[in-house]
């Protein structure tokens, strides 16, 4: 049977009615995150020396919307430089509970308001993912899917976000996006990781991973 390595321009329209599919999938989970986890992070993941230390909770959303030309988009947003671990990266808007959260799909609405403006009434949220736990930071993090009609411009919170970040579906699809770099990070020196390259950034860690699991569930039924 031959690869499909990549899936062509989907109309939002058409993408929300499919998308409504995944509610009941199985998720992939730890398997399609290890596809995108760097090397040292696999090999600590199964030799058990990853331990919870009383985790963090925070929830990101990952948000799909319709393009100028009726495509369908993921948006990511790109932080701002500042002294932490996830300074200057590319993420899925989102953060941590607040004691104001009634739960976590809350927070991952409340966070994506705060930081690029989508209205948390307009956001139909298709389902949740699999957790997955940060050791650096030491947070664990529930990621959402959601489906955002509202046309843009989105309005970036200007203290924690240095840039929106457009992602058309089909290069989130496209296995020729995925590439593997050496970087230097705030807790590892020179070490290669499995990235995605999309609107010219690259895309690693703990997002490259949640991306890869939204991939896997796309895949069956796009």
């Amino acid at each position: 049977m031959l690869k499909i390595t990549k899936i062509e321009f989907v109309r939002f329209d058409d993408f929300s009615n499919r998308i409504s599919k995944i509610e009941n999938l199985e998720l992939p989970g730890s398997a399609s995150h290890y596809k995108m986890a760097p090397m040292f992070r696999v090999k600590e993941l199964e030799s058990g020396k990853i331990v919870k230390q009383n985790p963090r909770q925070a929830a990101v959303m990952a948000l799909f919307y319709p393009s100028v030309d009726y495509g369908t988009n993921l948006l990511l947003i790109l932080r701002n430089t500042y002294k932490g671990i996830h300074s200057n990266q590319i993420a899925l808007p989102g953060g941590k509970v607040e004691k104001r959260d009634l739960n976590l799909m809350e927070t991952a609405l409340r966070e994506t308001h705060e930081e690029v403006g989508a209205v948390p009434e307009q956001i139909t949220v298709i389902r949740s993912m699999s957790k997955i736990y940060i050791p650096p930071s030491n947070f664990e993090v529930t990621p959402y899917l959601g489906l955002y009609r509202k046309e843009r411009p989105f309005l970036r919170q200007v203290d924690e976000v240095a840039a929106i970040v457009e992602v058309p579906l089909n290069d989130l699809m496209d296995d020729k996006k995925i590439f593997h770099q050496i970087l230097n990070t705030s807790y590892a020196q020179n070490v290669e990781v499995p990235a995605f390259k999309l609107n010219g950034y690259t895309v690693w860690g703990a997002t490259a991973m949640m991306l890869s699991e939204i991939k896997e569930l796309f895949k069956q039924v796009l």
